[in-house]
């Protein structure tokens, strides 16, 4: 089995680490473009062919499914990537988790990037999904890139500023950026002191990785749990600052 996943940086590697888990022998094939970050201020166009690039290289490596580990992305480029690739590659996109958060009731908040706070897309599925919650839409400027370059100091500011505009009380919190999940624990520390003592964070990285094995369903043949990294389409190594996250750390010991 070889599962090949596409982001602009490293927020892939939280869905990774979730395919790692759940099937430890999966090949893994991790096509991202950090020296294009960010994608957030580029125009849908530009997002989309930069992930056509990252997919295509990807695709070179025969996977069964290509998760498309980027909420941008998704939002930008799914219905032109699924167009290129489907049906002979499944292509898994990245949903933010508010079907289930609005489930759940109470004061919802997420947290995504600028362009995606506001976007059609998000207020879409507010609409459909959001249900009775109280949802609030809270833009994290700076966040992603920040995580991307494992600048501590960036991602401080960011978080704190993030978490003084997230209501007061909030029940779940969203995080709608396949990056933010990398920080996890950062942000929920600094969102509890004013959150509902019941806070609940909610990623996609598990959600997207059991829905990319049910689109396999019967793979081509077994993996030995090899990690093929690709920048801009060209053999690459784990960036450093993957090392900064427990999600690095756990595909780091698949590397040779």
């Amino acid at each position: 089995m070889k599962i090949a996943l596409m982001d602009s940086g490293i927020g892939l590697l939280a869905a990774a680490a979730a395919l790692r888990k759940l099937r430890p022998d999966a090949d893994l094939v991790l096509s991202s473009n950090p020296a294009s970050m960010p994608w957030g201020p580029r125009t849908p166009e530009e997002i989309t062919e930069l992930a056509l690039g990252c997919c295509r290289a990807a695709a070179a490596y025969e996977p069964d499914a290509l998760v498309i580990a980027c909420n941008t992305a998704s939002v930008h480029a799914l219905a032109a990537l699924r167009a290129e690739l489907e049906p002979g590659l499944p292509v898994i996109g990245t949903v933010p988790a508010i079907k289930p958060a609005a489930a759940l009731g109470g004061r919802v908040a997420i947290w995504a990037t600028p362009v995606t706070t506001g976007s059609a897309y998000q207020r879409g599925l507010i609409r459909d999904f959001g249900g009775t919650a109280e949802v609030t839409e809270v833009a994290c400027p700076g966040l992603a890139d920040a995580v991307e370059h494992g600048d501590d100091d960036a991602i401080t500011a960011a978080i704190a500023d993030a978490a003084a505009r997230t209501p007061v009380g909030t029940d779940t919190l969203v995080l709608g950026c396949t990056h933010y999940e990398l920080v996890e624990d950062r942000i929920r520390a600094a969102v509890a002191p004013t959150a509902s003592p019941a806070l609940t964070l909610l990623g996609s990285a598990d959600a997207v990785a059991a829905q990319a094995l049910r689109r396999i369903g019967d793979p081509t043949g077994a993996g030995t749990g090899t990690l093929t990294v690709l920048h801009a389409g060209s053999p690459a190594t784990l960036p450093a600052a993957a090392a900064l996250y427990p999600q690095g750390l756990t595909l780091a010991t698949l590397i040779p």
